[in-house]
């Protein structure tokens, strides 16, 4: 299924959690912030999203410093 991650198409298994795709790029999902088809959502909702075919997210690591 074809997803669109920041702004590029990408290709993904059928039946991906967010959680799934955040694990398996290596992203720690505690320093993240993630729209999902233009909504942010809480942490908590990482593992019950299951992606489907056109959906649109972003994902915004946290960094410090200053």
């Amino acid at each position: 299924m074809q997803v669109r991650i920041n702004g590029k198409e990408r290709e993904l298994p059928e039946s991906t959690t967010l959680l799934q795709l955040l694990q398996e790029r290596g992203i720690d999902p505690r320093i993240v912030v993630v729209e999902y088809n233009y909504e942010i959502l809480p942490r908590e909702r990482y593992a019950e999203i299951t992606l489907r075919e056109g959906d649109n997210l972003e994902i915004v690591q946290m960094t410090a410093g200053g």
